[in-house]
């Protein structure tokens, strides 16, 4: 069973100024897929805010975590940046499909910045803050989630 952490990354939902959806979309999609949601954390957009949930989650022994928010271009949106800064390595491909999917969505889709990495022993996922959209994009890379997760956390894998 993957075991999952969910970070809401926004300045309003982390100050009570507007209810956070995101994360409750993911948590749903999650259980849907059979995954069992250990945590949810809401940070502002602040890089250190970000770095320091994302490893408190892979301490706590998730293998998966999954970021709604700070994926875009406007100024305070870091969530890649703080990402990069404590990775052990990026996992492009994850980026790019659903880029790619979600242009048959809409034409903004060019401006995300949605990633995965491997994090400590977890693989870490940067989706979109709007909640459709967070959940369109993690059913893009569904497929690759389970073996992701087996290699982050060092489990033999017969392939």
């Amino acid at each position: 069973m993957i075991t999952v952490g969910i970070i809401t990354i926004s300045d309003r939902a982390s100050q009570g100024i507007y209810e956070d959806l995101g994360g409750p979309a993911l948590r749903e999609a999650a259980a849907g897929y059979g995954w069992q949601v250990q945590a949810e954390v809401i940070v502002p957009d602040d890089l250190t805010a970000i770095q320091q949930a994302l490893q408190s989650l892979s301490a706590q022994g998730c293998g998966l975590i999954l970021t709604t928010g700070g994926t875009g271009i406007a100024e305070r949106d870091v969530t890649p940046e703080a990402i990069r800064g404590i990775m052990r390595v990026e996992i492009p491909g994850f980026g790019e499909l659903m880029r790619m999917r979600s242009l048959e969505l809409t034409p903004n889709a060019i401006l995300s910045r949605c990633m995965a990495a491997i994090v400590e022993r977890t693989l870490v996922i940067a989706l979109p803050g709007k909640p459709q959209g967070a959940v369109d994009c993690l059913s893009f890379v569904l497929g690759a989630i389970p073996h992701s997760v087996k290699l982050a956390q060092r489990v033999p894998t017969s392939c």
